[in-house]
């Protein structure tokens, strides 16, 4: 596994424990309003992850083909 694969998931199990933590302790209402944030941190974990690995579209546009001084 690459380093950076090991931090995220530390972060996500430590932010995921902690809910479990305050449900728990029978915080709900604290989970209830960070539910918005847990969401959001595993929307960005899955974009960055796929980001880098994901490959491009395949639609390239050549620039230099569209010049103006080549027009009769």
């Amino acid at each position: 596994m690459k380093p950076r694969q090991i931090v995220v998931i530390a972060v996500t199990a430590t932010v995921f424990t902690w809910s479990l933590v305050l449900v728990a302790a029978g915080q709900t209402m604290a989970v209830a309003a960070l539910a918005p944030v847990l969401a959001l941190t595993v929307q960005q974990i899955v974009h960055a992850s796929r980001s880098h690995t994901a490959p491009g579209t395949g639609n390239r546009v050549d620039a230099a083909g569209d010049k103006e001084d080549d027009a009769p």
